[in-house]
């Protein structure tokens, strides 16, 4: 049973929740032998330790836990969103500043995908923003390959098979930005975060995917920050975005199921 004090944490949660690394980055250190705990070794990543009394450091640097910072970085095409990437292929973390704490990527980009990626160290907002639950809304602006009638915007916006096993996807927004003879351009709005889900749901509608950027995150966009380009988020956005957080996911709570 895990003890019940708030200071008592495993160690790689801990590590964690003061922004210092990945749990899984954590635990790779402990096992490592670069963690101790007053002045002894620590070789359990499960091991529980008293974040108000105990000294903790890594490869012999004293830790506390590290202000909360996120950015929004304007992901390029060509960049996959990962730390090291084994194929050598350029990474998103590459293209923020050298000089920042450890920031962690908030979800995923594809390669071929650009727009609006968060950065943070703060894992609880982390989590809220990728939970399910939470429901908060994301925008693309996608062009596609086929020229989409009213219909097939109608049927996205309703909710398509995307081939996952996990039913229809949510009631989305579609809509014609523009049209270019066999092509056209939507955006489209959508409320879960399922694999290459915009990518799938216009596939559903026999069409394909040209180019994809992701404009928006709740009350989060770009602007005009150019491509390849970070900045952090200031104190009146994070505050707008717990809010659209808070408020999305009481909106969408399902009702408790009736008594039969």
């Amino acid at each position: 049973m895990a003890p019940s004090s708030p200071t008592l944490k495993s160690i790689d949660r801990l590590l964690a929740r003061w922004g210092i690394c990945s749990r899984a980055q954590a635990r790779h250190a402990v096992a490592a032998g670069r963690v101790t705990v007053n002045g002894a070794s620590l070789l359990d990543p499960d091991t529980w330790v008293d974040a108000a009394n105990d000294q903790i450091c890594l490869d012999g640097n004293l830790l506390s836990a590290r202000p909360k910072a996120t950015w929004m970085l304007h992901k390029p095409v060509g960049y996959v969103t990962t730390r090291v990437d084994h194929r050598a292929r350029p990474t998103a973390c590459e293209l923020m500043p050298r000089d920042l704490p450890w920031l962690a990527p908030v979800g995923r980009l594809d390669l071929e995908t650009s727009g609006l990626l968060l950065f943070t160290n703060d894992g609880d907002l982390a989590r809220t923003i990728l939970d399910p639950s939470s429901k908060i809304e994301k925008s693309y602006v996608v062009r596609c390959s086929g020229p989409l009638m009213q219909e097939h915007l109608d049927h996205l916006a309703a909710g398509v098979d995307i081939g996952d096993g996990a039913g229809p996807t949510r009631p989305a927004r579609a809509e014609l930005l523009a049209r270019d003879g066999y092509e056209c351009t939507i955006r489209l709005v959508i409320h879960e975060g399922r694999n290459r889900q915009v990518r799938r749901m216009v596939r559903a509608v026999r069409a394909g995917v040209l180019a994809l950027h992701r404009e928006r995150i709740g009350p989060l966009s770009l602007g005009d920050l150019p491509a390849g380009q970070a900045r952090a988020l200031s104190a009146d956005e994070l505050d707008q975005l717990r809010i659209a957080l808070h408020a999305a996911r009481s909106h969408n709570q399902s009702p408790p199921a009736a008594d039969v």
